[in-house]
């Protein structure tokens, strides 16, 4: 069986997030991904899109966001890859646990700390990496996520 990629570059617009989840679900049920992930999937491509997609709109709105979706014979992998500046591309050190959040009933979605996408995502994905992209100007992280398939 060969490698099916789908690449996607979309410009820095909450909009297009929708858009991804939707076409990350449709290529992760393809793969074989259990119908019982499916969710988890739309929600951890949601965030690592959101997070790019705030980052973009605030450091280089010019630039696309990349999304690689990868189906091959043993899993489903999510590559969502940003360009803003390292300096603020990686959670800082004071972030809040998820428990925390969990347990503050009026949790404004708009005040978020930065990072929390992050969090999310590893608390939703078993097999996740968070890395530097390998750019010329040293800006930018790379999300690497991926589930197993049945296939």
């Amino acid at each position: 069986m060969s490698v099916a990629t789908v690449e996607l570059s979309f410009s820095a617009l909450p909009a297009h997030v929708r858009t991804a989840r939707l076409v990350a679900a449709a290529v992760a049920r393809r793969s074989g991904v259990d119908e019982a992930v499916l969710d988890e999937v739309r929600l951890a491509v949601g965030e690592a899109c959101s997070r790019a997609v705030h980052l973009h709109r605030r450091h280089c709105p010019e630039r696309p966001v990349q999304v690689t979706l990868i189906d091959d014979v043993e899993a489903f992998r999510v590559i969502v890859t940003d360009e803003a500046p390292s300096t603020d591309a990686v959670d800082g050190p004071d972030l809040p646990g998820l428990d925390d959040l969990a347990r503050s009933a009026d949790l404004d979605l708009d005040t978020v700390p930065p990072g929390v996408g992050l969090a999310v995502i590893t608390s939703l994905v078993d097999d996740v990496s968070v890395e530097p992209a390998d750019r010329p100007d040293g800006n930018g992280l790379v999300v690497r996520m991926s589930w197993p398939t049945s296939a």
